[in-house]
């Protein structure tokens, strides 16, 4: 073990380096990766509660789990790995084995043929490129109640969620926060307004669209698919689109993201009436001004893929500014401890009540439609229930087949609260190459050092020895035996 903290387990010539998260000082990987070092693996291991807090920590690349593995993920994603990395989680079996080569690495003898050492091997096939991944946008409408016309006629609210994620391990990628909470809200705002919606009395006169989105690391590539797939009527009859995102782990502020300016009258009126809802609820709800780049493909929220197509839309978060690409979008950090009931509930109450408000004419009036133990109440249970889900499912685009039972999954809850639900399957725009394993058994195997061989070799061969001297004595004698290793006496050869 050097200073810098690595753990060599490898007697090969292929070196594979152990390193334990909250000891792992970055600028070793930063230089491993700058010096193109070869390595056969680079294994991590991950504290099983990333969420825990390293109170002995007190060095600037050491802190919390989370912060260490947000920076980690982003130097592995934005740099050239030349090498594997696998993450494990700590048990007991590793720990015992971390403390055997931290015995022997103490000693100041490196792993190598003379000392002996562990050895890793990870049996797994020669990885595949996936070919067109896919992606999968779920949709769902509760439609208003029919006047004259034809109900499509009717003004259009949607809310969009994007369900999916990314990061350096897609196996361990759940997203619980970024953007599992928001598709949770989703699910609940439509299951509340289903009850509403499922009596002509209570039945309001605005279509209620939902949709669940995928392909949101990649600029949001499915929202734009799943808008460009609309009839021109339908995206004309939206009057606004709520995009959640981020909305897990949040205690008084939340920002309203817009890309038209917020003097437009549209906005405005919507944020008066998220406002109103929020003092109410004794919480916080800003605004943030962001115009929108068309040259540029970069797409920092989902809203801005409606605003290209002229649409308008905002966007609910707990983060204040835009996350860079490829951050923030449900990596290794981002478990079920970061995302909590209690806020998703708020995001709920908020936009539910500002919508209730809206489309029952009942702005300036301080009523609850949604209160607290009536029927419409907003339940705990139910976004607790999915959000363990989100937690324990990987949901990394290209790695979720049509079929996969998280998406029929979620095809079904919808169609519990919403009609007319839709499962629109698109090939994703070709940013990155993606390989099909996700996941791989590490077995770890002990060496043993060549003195060990040559010891093992010189009492093996003492012990043949001493074998066949017994047997040629008790069968033939002591004469016989002492004959055998005796010089044989030289001849002389006479001249001719």
């Amino acid at each position: 073990m050097s200073p810098s903290g690595e753990v060599v387990a490898s007697v090969s010539s292929a070196l594979a380096v152990l390193l334990v998260l909250l000891d792992l000082p970055l600028s070793f990987l930063r230089e491993y990766l700058s010096e193109k070092k070869h390595l056969g693996g680079l294994l991590i291991l991950l504290p099983r509660n990333i969420s825990a807090k390293n109170v002995e920590g007190n060095n600037d690349d050491k802190g919390e789990p989370k912060n260490v593995l947000a920076e980690l993920e982003k130097l592995l994603m934005h740099e050239e790995v030349p090498f594997p990395v696998y993450f494990a989680f700590h048990d007991d079996n590793l720990d015992n084995l971390l403390a055997d080569i931290r015995k022997i690495a103490s000693s100041g003898q490196p792993a190598s043929a003379s000392t002996g050492g562990y050895k890793l091997v990870v049996p797994s096939a020669e990885p595949k490129r996936v070919s067109s991944p896919t992606i999968s946008n779920i949709q769902g409408w509760l439609p208003g109640s029919r006047g004259e016309g034809d109900a499509e006629q009717l003004p259009t609210i949607a809310i969009v969620a994007n369900y999916d994620t990314f990061g350096a391990a897609p196996a361990l990628s759940v997203g619980s926060d970024s953007n599992g909470s928001g598709a949770v809200a989703l699910l609940e705002i439509a299951r509340i307004f289903s009850r509403l919606y499922s009596s002509p009395k209570t039945r309001g006169k605005f279509n209620l669209l939902f949709g669940l989105t995928s392909g949101g690391p990649y600029n949001y590539n499915g929202t734009s698919k799943w808008l460009r797939s609309f009839d021109q009527r339908v995206r004309e009859s939206i009057d606004y689109a709520i995009c959640l995102n981020s909305v897990g782990s949040w205690s008084n502020d939340l920002w309203m993201h817009v890309s038209k300016p917020p003097e437009n009258p549209y906005i405005k009126q919507i944020f008066e009436d998220f406002s109103d809802v929020s003092k109410e609820m004794g919480i916080s709800v800003g605004i943030k001004h962001k115009k929108i780049n068309v040259s540029n493909s970069r797409v920092a929220w989902e809203h801005e893929q409606f605003s290209r197509f002229r649409v308008t839309a905002l966007t609910l978060s707990e983060l204040s500014t835009p996350p860079e690409f490829l951050e923030s979008t449900g990596g290794l950090y981002d478990t079920r401890e970061s995302a909590d009931v209690e806020s998703v509930m708020r995001t709920v109450k908020l936009v539910s009540e500002s919508l209730a408000r809206q489309i029952y004419r009942l702005r300036g009036r301080n009523i609850d439609v949604f209160a607290d133990n009536s029927s419409l109440a907003i339940s705990p249970h139910y976004i607790r229930s999915w959000l363990d889900l989100f937690s324990r499912t990987p949901r990394v685009a290209p790695f979720l087949q049509k079929n996969d039972p998280f998406i029929v999954a979620l095809k079904k809850e919808l169609s519990e609260h919403t009609t007319d639900v839709h499962v629109q399957n698109d090939v994703l725009d070709g940013m990155f190459t993606f390989y099909d394993a996700t996941k791989s058994t590490l077995n770890v195997y002990q060496v043993a050092s060549v003195t060990f061989d040559l010891l093992f070799l010189l009492v093996l061969g003492s012990y043949l020895i001493v074998l066949f001297s017994f047997l040629v004595i008790t069968t033939r004698g002591l004469d016989d035996l002492i004959n055998i290793f005796r010089r044989p006496p030289s001849r002389k050869v006479k001249g001719a």
